[in-house]
């Protein structure tokens, strides 16, 4: 009962409205004093705003105006630039579709000279080898003359090489296709034609025998080198075994004249050289490796081949020699000592000696140096016994 008296005498505040105790002097709420009235808020009159004023004189308005005209036809501009350039293809997206450009007008390349065919090798079929008792290798290598490398390849070894008693391999043999003969150049029909005016018309067909020169042939018919070689069309006084030239005969002179002071001859050309293969191996067990290279003609007492040997693997270590033949050794004791492999790079060119005598010849080059081969020599930890060099 007591407290449904409070709730009806309680007092509420004219402000917020929040209901108090009947001897409450303040609201806890707003803080309004509760004996007196409050009035109540007037709400301030809003004064209708008015939008600001900008005012322009005429000419400001006119350059604005003009203004503002360049640039929409500036925008206008690009945009059509725009739309009309191409697509530039984005990386990584697929065109659908690309504008064909008009094709460029392209040159006729000029013909140029057939290159020289350079030596080729035409590989052999493999040779079916039966591994005997105690057999390896280094056997195989010494007795074919083939790479260890080449026989592991075939057979598809182990890199130790490991062989089993009667085991069946396959031993690679490379044979070597020599380089073309060289050939008379034939010249330019027009040349020819020219030629063929001044021609001599008394001529002797020789047909060339083995050993023969264009030295011997001018003597024998009392003519010189250079008649025969421009009646025959002829770049170099090299000759064949078996080719039959034309010898002039019309400016031939009397038996017993004076011959006339020889032209010196021009420097021999680089030999070719045709065996080992460049890159070929060769075992430790081997005690001299053969050079051999393709004859420049027929040299003078004078003249030789000069060989050059030397180690790249280990560079102070060179062999020179000059030789008759067109075949050189290495002897055994230019082999490596150590049991790693060498690179062994060798040469040959003409030389002609320049005093007379043996005991201390002096040699000067006679023609251009072949191109460098090389190959390598499994060095072995034995020493050799020295060898004479041929």
């Amino acid at each position: 009962m007591a407290t449904e008296k409070q709730l009806k005498n309680a007092k509420i505040c004219p402000v917020c409205g929040t209901k108090l105790t009947e001897n409450a002097t303040r609201c806890l709420v707003c803080g309004t004093q509760l004996g007196t009235t409050a009035a109540p808020k007037k709400s301030a009159a809003l004064a209708p705003k008015k939008m600001p004023e900008f005012r322009v004189s005429l000419p400001l308005a006119i350059a604005l105006g003009v203004l503002f005209l360049a640039l929409i036809g500036v925008l206008v501009f690009f945009i059509v630039q725009r739309s009309t350039a191409p697509d530039e293809p984005v990386a990584g997206v697929q065109t659908e579709g690309t504008a064909t450009s008009t094709p460029t007008r392209t040159l006729t390349p000029t013909p140029s000279d057939t290159p020289t065919p350079l030596p080729t090798w035409t590989p052999l079929p493999p040779v079916e080898h039966v591994v005997k008792p105690g057999e390896t290798c280094y056997d195989l290598v010494y007795i074919y003359d083939v790479s260890l490398q080449s026989i592991i390849r075939a057979n598809g070894l182990d890199q130790n090489c490991t062989l089993s008693e009667n085991m069946r391999l396959n031993i690679p043999q490379p044979t070597l296709t020599p380089s073309p003969m060289p050939s008379n150049t034939p010249l330019p029909a027009s040349d020819a034609a020219a030629e063929d005016d001044g021609r001599c018309d008394n001529v002797a067909p020789v047909r060339v025998e083995a050993g023969w020169t264009l030295s011997r042939i001018a003597a024998e018919y009392h003519v010189t080198i250079q008649e025969i070689m421009a009646h025959n069309r002829m770049t170099s006084q090299i000759l064949r075994e078996g080719d039959t030239i034309e010898v002039p005969l019309c400016d031939r002179r009397p038996a017993g004249a004076p011959t006339p002071t020889p032209t010196p001859l021009p420097p021999y050309p680089a030999p070719n050289l045709l065996l080992p293969a460049s890159g070929a191996s060769f075992a430790a067990a081997l005690e001299g490796v053969t050079l051999q290279w393709a004859s420049v003609g027929e040299l003078k007492g004078n003249e030789l081949y000069r060989v050059t040997v030397q180690d790249l693997t280990q560079p102070d270590k060179l062999l020179v020699q000059y030789v008759h033949d067109t075949k050189f050794i290495i002897p055994g004791s230019f082999r490596p000592t150590d049991p790693s492999p060498h690179i062994i790079q060798w040469t040959v060119s003409v030389a002609k000696q320049t005093n007379a005598g043996d005991a201390n010849p002096t040699y000067v080059e006679a023609g251009a140096t072949s191109e460098a081969r090389v190959f390598s020599w499994m060095g072995s930890s034995e020493p050799l016994a020295p060898t004479a060099t041929p």
